[in-house]
């Protein structure tokens, strides 16, 4: 998937920056980064979910 992202242009400046002293192309990075992202806040989420799961395990046994 493609996607079209307006940065500021401090924001553009810091992108480029980072990617130049990495190494590899902004546009890359910023893949990378959003990756990065959505991973962790995947992971974030299921955990939490899990611990209510575990938390009230006792009580959806009861109710059901």
């Amino acid at each position: 998937m493609k996607i079209a992202v307006e940065l500021k242009e401090i924001e553009s400046a810091h992108l480029s920056d980072i990617a130049a002293s990495i190494g590899i192309s902004v546009e890359e990075l910023a893949s990378v980064a959003l990756s990065d992202f959505v991973d962790a806040s995947s992971a974030d989420f299921d955990n939490a979910a899990q611990r209510v799961l575990d938390k009230n395990k006792e009580l959806y046994r009861r109710l059901a």
